[in-house]
């Protein structure tokens, strides 16, 4: 009896089936939420991606008329900011949004939001959301928005009102 209990300690078979029962369920979750983690990354890109294109757009100058620049509207900036974006599947985008109460200083900002919820190999973590804003500068200052609206042919530089 006495020497069986000592072959029994000895005995080393099946060590490493029991040490991969613990460590592999470990390990493919980190690895499953370093992918979710680069698709974050990815979908950051994208918006970056996205803004700098929506930016490019707003610095245009379209035409010119009475001496004015027309400039491209909310909507076509939207537009443009939707069309560029890029990311996984697995999260959703915002639609774009510009801020133009700042468009008679000279600029817009234009905010995109993602939404994601992490997934792990054994469980659902939470949502990651990803916020970005770009400061767009404008071609031509338009005048306020309450003298684009009064007046009763207003400037083509309104244009980014609408």
């Amino acid at each position: 009896m006495i020497r069986r209990a000592s072959n029994i300690r000895r005995d080393e078979r099946g060590a490493a089936a029991i040490e991969m029962a613990i460590a592999l369920p470990v390990l493919v979750t980190m690895i499953y939420g370093i992918f979710t983690v680069g698709q974050l990354f990815e979908a950051n890109a994208g918006i970056q991606h996205a803004l700098g294109e929506g930016a490019r757009m707003g610095n245009l100058c379209l035409g010119t008329t009475n001496g004015s620049c027309t400039l491209p509207t909310t909507t076509a900036i939207k537009a443009k900011v939707n069309s560029k974006l890029f990311g996984t599947g697995s999260g959703t985008f915002d639609t774009p949004s510009v801020t133009n109460s700042t468009a008679s200083s000279g600029y817009v900002t234009v905010t995109v939001t993602y939404h994601q919820t992490t997934q792990f190999a054994f469980f659902t973590g939470p949502t990651i959301n990803v916020s970005r804003s770009k400061r767009v500068y404008l071609a031509d200052s338009p005048p306020t928005q309450s003298n684009c609206t009064a007046a009763t042919t207003p400037p083509a530089s309104c244009s980014i009102y609408s």
